[in-house]
């Protein structure tokens, strides 16, 4: 039995090695929340800077219009981040990483510059 485990390893290709690396769909959705609260406190400040030098609201009606506006922004972009994040984790392109993988494709390259 050994035997027959060390013939069925000795038989996967390099092709076979390859690493498929795929978020899962929690880490996309923590990936998004981290994301939308350090952009939108950065929207917060800047709404409530703007509400502030613009208008003649007082400091409570600035403070929950861009809290209103952040809490918007916040929910809005968080699901348009994670569908986009979750589409473009099916996508393989880009996403793998073969062993060696610029000296192969230079090797084959500079093979098939010799044969032409």
């Amino acid at each position: 039995m050994n035997k027959l485990s060390q013939n069925a390893k000795s038989s996967v290709t390099d092709e076979d090695r390859e690493i498929i690396f795929r978020d899962s769909p929690q880490r996309s959705f923590i990936k998004a929340i981290t994301y939308r609260i350090l952009a939108s406190g950065v929207m917060f400040i800047v709404f409530f800077i703007i509400f502030r030098s613009t208008t003649q609201r007082t400091l409570n009606e600035s403070l929950g219009d861009a809290t209103l506006i952040s809490v918007i922004d916040f929910v809005v972009k968080l699901a348009i981040y994670y569908f986009h994040e979750r589409f473009w984790s099916g996508i393989k392109w880009g996403k793998y990483w073969k062993k060696n993988y610029w000296a192969r494709r230079a090797w084959k390259q500079a093979y098939r510059r010799a044969h032409r």
